[in-house]
């Protein structure tokens, strides 16, 4: 088959990588050889030609993890990563048959890898066998079937917004946490992941807690959110899928917040929700932590480190 003198080429692969299951691949994928201008998200079906001792999973549209095995075929997607305590990557600014790029995550985002802390070994090195298309020879992308941008919040359930300096800070615990014992007070929950890399571990950890509902940056055509200008369309994109379950509840976690851009003033500004930061001004934090246990009928000491319940008729100012 040939579109605008393309060859398509017709292979079947071994493992499918979970940052490509908004398109619902099949095994069985059509490919082109070469894109002179790639852009992140879209698909590409590489060989992996390395192992490694300590990042050598890839996990599946599933949930499972799958072991990466040198010479299985594997789907993935372009994509840029910058973790503190991972693997640094780029897209690159050609793709061939041919080439060689790097798994940059277990959810199979693939790119140039530039750098790793020092506690990994260097990324799975992967041939490039082409990128996936469609009948007519057009390159697939994660974004063609992204949800639509929103510019307002719109009506919506309390929302929870957690963040925190790194990854590996808490945050996901945190959520899940969180998610678990309103689940177990009887309120529906909801819950999301904006910013990150591609995978699906942390959205399934929140739906075994308890969720009735998760979306992520995954769900909006990212691989990631590295080099995102704008991520507040997205945010509010996600909280309204959310919203459509019907949810008494939203946690949210952000990324790193009080490091990045999601951070106290962006949650007040696109979602008008009152923050503090505890390193900014602790005191602030407080007052907000303050306000909301009151409501409860819970009474906070004067020194502040000890919380009691109100009496029967007991007013607290």
């Amino acid at each position: 088959m040939t579109n605008s003198n393309r060859e398509i080429a017709i292979i079947d692969v071994d493992k499918i990588g979970s940052a490509t299951s908004p398109l619902r691949l099949n095994r069985t994928v059509g490919v082109v050889s070469s894109s002179e201008s790639p852009r992140a998200g879209e698909v590409i079906a590489v060989r992996a030609l390395t192992d490694s001792a300590t990042y050598n999973m890839l996990e599946l549209p599933t949930g499972r993890l799958a072991k990466i095995n040198p010479g299985d075929l594997l789907i993935g997607v372009l994509g840029r990563r910058r973790a503190l305590k991972g693997f640094v990557g780029d897209v690159p600014e050609a793709v061939q048959a041919g080439d060689h790029l790097h798994l940059l995550n277990m959810g199979g985002v693939i790119g140039c890898c530039t750098g790793h802390h020092s506690s990994l070994g260097d990324a799975i090195r992967v041939e490039v066998i082409g990128l996936v298309c469609d009948e007519g020879g057009r390159v697939l992308n994660i974004a063609d079937v992204a949800l639509p941008l929103r510019f307002t919040l719109g009506d919506t359930a309390p929302i929870v917004m957690i963040a925190g300096t790194s990854m590996n800070s808490g945050k996901t615990y945190a959520a899940t946490e969180l998610i678990k014992q309103a689940n177990r007070a009887g309120l529906r929950v909801a819950a999301a992941k904006l910013s990150g890399i591609a995978c699906l571990r942390d959205t399934l950890n929140m739906a075994d807690h308890g969720a009735i509902a998760t979306a992520s940056f995954l769900d909006c055509g990212l691989p990631s959110t590295v080099g995102a200008s704008d991520l507040a369309p997205v945010a509010k994109a996600i909280v309204r899928r959310l919203n459509e379950s019907s949810p008494d509840l939203i946690v949210v976690e952000l990324g790193d917040g009080i490091l990045a851009q999601m951070g106290q003033d962006y949650i007040e500004k696109e979602f008008g929700i009152p923050a503090a930061n505890a390193r900014r001004d602790g005191a602030r934090l407080f007052a907000l932590v303050r306000r909301k246990v009151l409501r409860f009928g819970f009474q906070i000491s004067s020194n502040h480190d000890l919380l009691e319940p109100k009496r029967e008729g007991e007013l607290v100012s």
